[in-house]
């Protein structure tokens, strides 16, 4: 860990760096059907749009200049090429689009089909290959009796296959269900593919389908057969391991899943035990309740809703009586969070396939909203249940649980499952709170002590780095000059001396 604040310098030099695999662009007669051309020109030309952003995904970049150059002779709009994005790049970047007056966005490559609000979108997914055959093969290996009831998932970069996948199977298996592609918003919109021979999900062909037999997930939704329940179904999943496996496997903990890579052509049964990623996870939310200031990070700036949930986690830090801060940094690294000592712990508001972050390396955990308000919302019990999307916490949505009123005593304490201190798990903290001043009276037990409310604050403004600020006037204009030359520990003239 220390390795990333501080260095001789000598690893720099002496690393060695392997050389990365050439990505091949793709062919100029299967550019069409790849990427969506004439399909995609519809759409710009439906919408009446005049400047268009494409967001390539990194392995798909290769190919931004002669698909940039196709569209705009078809279609005579302006096309720009977003060389980077501010998050990840699963996340549609309406930020970085806006910055050049974008009127459209076209987002190629895997997606995990967050809902954007402001600007029309459409998904090409783009086309990985696969051996279907091999895939139908290694599914009837694993589940030999054809009354098995599977829910098959897949990545996105797959979903060209899945109608022709579903014409081989459905023919031997009766209760087969096969999740469809789904988008949230009417701006969004994703192309027919061809080899689809049954477009219509199940949910369509029944029109008594009830809610609780309809599930729609993450860009994804599919309906279970009548009378069975999800914890009935085993889950076969197309693509590689990765952020969307994981989001999958969290979010639906109750049922076993079996994969199918199509690069290596093999499947297996996935090994990971969830119950200790579960388990992993109530360790941060034990930390969570031991906090008493919570760093807000903005992980996302264009999924629908980010700025509810901000407000939501705000009111909710402050009902269980902690102090709240928020930080927008684009992409977290540890040397970004480390500037932040007074932290106790973060909440990362981001897209659910960027919301678990790897912590070991962080001087203070990160957490989801979910964990967040598991551990200040003493209504929602810790049942195994896991929700990775944020929307779904916001009132109205389908997981939302509401903030208990006052007890009378006005507080409850319980044990630190870490530090096997009492600590209080709820305040009744009142509306005027925040007009507090830094420093005031509380009367306790009857006697009056000098309370600190917010010593993160004063942290804050007494430190000598707060950040960076314009101070627009104000800084004196000075001609150029020589900088330093070399490594921050050990500059050129700082050896001489």
């Amino acid at each position: 860990m220390t390795t990333a604040f501080s260095s001789d310098g000598a690893q720099a030099i002496q690393r060695t760096l392997g050389t990365l695999a050439t990505v091949g662009s793709t062919g100029v007669e299967a550019l069409d059907e790849v990427y969506r051309i004439e399909e995609t020109c519809t759409f710009i030309l439906q919408n009446q749009l005049h400047k268009v952003a494409l967001q390539f995904s990194d392995d798909l970049l290769v190919d931004s200049a002669a698909v940039a150059a196709k569209l705009e002779k078809n279609t005579g709009a302006k096309m720009y090429i977003l060389g980077d994005t501010s998050y990840g790049s699963c996340c549609v970047d309406e930020v970085a689009a806006e910055h050049v007056g974008a009127e459209g966005i076209i987002h190629y490559g895997r997606a995990c089909l967050s809902p954007s609000r402001r600007l029309p979108v459409m998904h090409v997914f783009g086309r990985k290959a696969v051996d279907l055959e091999r895939c139908a093969e290694n599914f009837r290996e694993h589940y030999p009796d054809t009354q098995s009831h599977v829910i098959i998932l897949y990545d996105v970069v797959y979903s060209f296959i899945i109608g022709s996948l579903q014409h081989i199977l459905e023919s031997e298996y009766a209760n087969v269900v096969m999740s469809q592609i789904s988008t949230d918003g009417t701006q969004c919109y994703i192309p027919r593919q061809p080899d689809k021979p049954h477009e219509a999900s199940q949910a369509e062909t029944n029109p008594n389908q009830t809610d609780a037999q309809f599930i729609r997930k993450f860009g994804r939704q599919f309906a279970l057969r009548e009378g069975c329940s999800l914890e009935d179904y085993r889950i076969f999943y197309i693509g590689q391991e990765g952020v969307t496996l994981t989001n999958f496997m969290m979010t639906f903990n109750q049922c076993s899943f079996y994969t199918f890579d199509p690069e290596t052509r093999a499947g297996r049964l996935e090994s990971v035990n969830i119950n200790k990623a579960l388990m992993k996870r109530y360790y941060l939310i034990e930390r969570a309740k031991d906090s008493k200031v919570v760093g807000i990070l903005v992980g996302t700036l264009g999924v629908a809703d980010y700025m509810s949930i901000i407000d939501h986690l705000k009111d909710l830090i402050r009902k269980a009586g902690k102090k709240s801060y928020m930080f927008v940094m684009g992409k977290l690294n540890v040397p970004k969070l480390a500037n932040f000592l007074e932290i106790d712990i973060y909440v990362l508001v981001a897209c659910p396939e960027n919301s678990f972050l790897d912590c070991s390396e962080f001087y203070r955990p990160v957490v989801t909203p979910f964990e967040m308000e598991v551990a200040c919302n003493k209504n929602r019990e810790w049942t195994g249940e896991y929700v990775t999307s944020f929307r779904d916490l916001l009132p109205g949505a389908c997981s939302h649980v509401e903030f208990p009123n006052p007890d009378a005593d006005g507080d409850d304490t319980d044990v630190s499952l870490i530090t096997g201190a009492l600590r209080s798990s709820y305040w009744n903290n009142s509306e005027s709170q925040d007009n507090l001043p830094s420093s005031s009276l509380v009367q306790r037990n009857p006697t009056l002590t000098v309370a600190q409310t917010n010593p993160a604050a004063s942290f804050l403004a007494s430190r000598s780095w707060q950040g960076l600020e314009q101070k627009l006037g104000e800084t004196p204009v000075t001609k150029a000059v020589e900088g330093r030359r070399g490594i921050a520990i050990a500059y050129e003239e700082e050896g001489n001396s």
